[in-house]
């Protein structure tokens, strides 16, 4: 198995655990939503649909909804949140570097903070415009570098073993300027706009056990150095308590993201 079909076979095995973590996600999905301007009987794609939090919240309001993961237990979850809901969805575990869509199949694509994670952006830039018709909206969430998110990330590859060749780390797409280099002329109408995940949480360590228990690469990290080097993972904790402690205050964690939309020509 080459480097990059590693590296994506681990992540499809890291993220299993995200499921819990619905409860904050589906949060700012409806201003992803509105953001893309999705309405009724729009062909809407969600990329790294996870749980299925935007692609419920756009089938709510009768949008015809597809969405793909890459982990199958994200899938199924979604799968069991649209009967819940009693929509009519399609999930399915596809990879957003090999979308198995045909051209110009969709009206809007969106992706919430998940197409930020496929290892070549160049890539999955590529096969989302691909799936998207003329004139249709590309629209997402991503975690910019500089906040709290994009600062967890900088630690964990601190941490772990470094990522192989022709990897780019997610916090990229959250830099208004990679943005732009990376759409490039494939699009036009590029609109950013940034808003806040607020997190409820009781202290500072209670995140830090929240994001161990469910980020799939801090807790594949935390898993590691447990069993490695604990001086380590104490060192680690003790990082990440610290850069929480940043952005707690009164029960909440703030989490900065930026939004991304762009018209196909």
């Amino acid at each position: 198995m080459d480097p990059i079909s590693r590296f994506k076979e681990q992540a499809k095995q890291a993220w299993a655990t995200f499921g819990p973590t619905e409860m904050l996600t589906a949060s700012v999905a409806p201003r992803l939503v509105r953001f893309a301007g999705i309405g009724p009987g729009m062909r809407v794609l969600d990329v790294g649909c996870g749980t299925g939090v935007v692609a419920l919240t756009a089938a709510r309001l009768g949008a015809d909804v597809t969405g793909i993961d890459l982990t199958p237990e994200l899938v199924a979850h979604a799968r069991e949140n649209a009967g819940i809901m009693n929509l009519a969805v399609r999930f399915a575990e596809a990879d957003v570097e090999a979308l198995p869509h045909g051209d110009a199949s969709f009206d809007v694509v969106v992706s919430q903070f998940a197409h930020m994670f496929a290892p070549r952006p160049e890539v999955a830039t590529r096969e989302m415009l691909r799936v998207l018709r003329p004139g249709g909206t590309i629209a997402f969430s991503t975690w910019p570098p500089e906040h709290f998110v994009g600062g967890m990330f900088a630690l964990i590859g601190k941490y772990a073993p470094p990522a192989p060749p022709g990897a780019s780390p997610p916090p990229q797409w959250g830099d208004i300027h990679v943005v732009r280099q990376r759409l490039g002329d494939a699009v036009e109408d590029l609109l950013f706009a940034r808003d806040v995940m607020s997190v409820q949480v009781l202290s500072v360590q209670h995140h830090r056990m929240l994001m161990e228990r469910n980020i799939g690469p801090m807790t594949k990290l935390v898993q590691a150095l447990g069993e490695s080097d604990p001086p380590k993972l104490a060192a680690l904790r003790a990082e990440f308590e610290a850069l929480i402690g940043v952005y707690f205050d009164d029960n909440i964690v703030r989490q900065d993201y930026l939004l991304t939309r762009a018209r196909k020509p």
